[in-house]
């Protein structure tokens, strides 16, 4: 198994879990890119780790033709279940093999999925099949949204004692990841694009205690140490659902993401 396998393999099983309790970039997203990209309605919007398809059916009214570049077959399948758009689509492929002609996007975006992609490939195949002019946009939320704190603590416990485990016992061996604070300086120094920058973003969803729980559960380290047989004791669940039940209840409230934004124009 190569490193993509493993990164790939980290989410399988996992889509419905994702789709339901993962948010959705702000829409102001799909604005500020088009404007960027110097056209009032973009005709390819490419959407390289598509996942389940939060992330690609933001554009679905907004362009005439969005791609879902994703590589698992259960997260292709679950978005494309999910999307009654006649013009969205999803197609297997990894972020440096999208397998699209040259030139033909107008914008290329990888929404909480840069950090699993080879850098350079991927730059070289964003530059590809962008035109020029055209924009690519990695799209980074910080976990967790503000909603309480010891509700966050208890969630950033959890998935570092699942980060923790999974490093211990092997489970992630194999797994590559790359710093989310570094996307912009490998963009830079990939030399693909003629402009970057960083911007920040941010949004309003609502959220609850079992919203909470749900949104851990569709983490990478947490799936793939409950995949592996550790206990939800074990790995924080219990702990997390209590102090999630005690601290948020079921009544939805205000969650406040932050969105990370880094540009690059070729």
């Amino acid at each position: 198994m190569n490193s993509l396998d493993a990164n790939v393999s980290r989410f399988e099983g996992i889509a419905d879990l994702y789709d339901e309790h993962r948010p959705v970039p702000p829409a102001i997203v799909v604005d500020l890119l088009t404007q960027l990209a110097g056209v009032s309605r973009p005709g390819l919007v490419v959407d390289l780790g598509s996942g389940s398809g939060l992330s690609t059916r933001l554009w679905a009214d907004r362009a005439d033709q969005v791609i879902g570049i994703e590589p698992g077959e259960d997260m292709r399948r679950a978005a494309a279940g999910r999307t009654a758009a006649p013009n969205v689509r999803y197609l297997p492929g990894f972020g440096h093999a999208t397998g699209l002609p040259d030139g033909g996007a107008d914008i290329v975006t990888a929404s909480q999925a840069l950090h699993w992609m080879e850098p350079e490939p991927t730059f070289a195949e964003v530059a590809r099949i962008l035109r020029p002019g055209g924009v690519f946009a990695a799209i980074d939320c910080d976990w967790p949204p503000a909603m309480h704190w010891e509700a966050e603590v208890a969630f950033e416990a959890c998935l570092e004692r699942c980060d923790t485990i999974g490093r211990a016992r092997g489970f992630t061996r194999d797994v590559s990841k790359w710093a989310k604070h570094e996307h912009l300086t490998r963009m830079r120094a990939s030399g693909r694009f003629r402009y970057m920058r960083e911007l920040t973003l941010h949004n309003v969803e609502a959220g609850h205690a079992t919203r909470l729980v749900g949104l851990a559960l569709s983490q990478g380290q947490v799936a793939t140490v409950l995949k592996h047989g550790v206990s939800e004791a074990e790995a924080g669940i219990v702990h997390l659902r209590a102090v999630a039940a005690r601290t948020l209840g079921d009544e939805p409230r205000p969650w406040y993401f932050s969105y990370r934004v880094r540009i690059g124009i070729v």
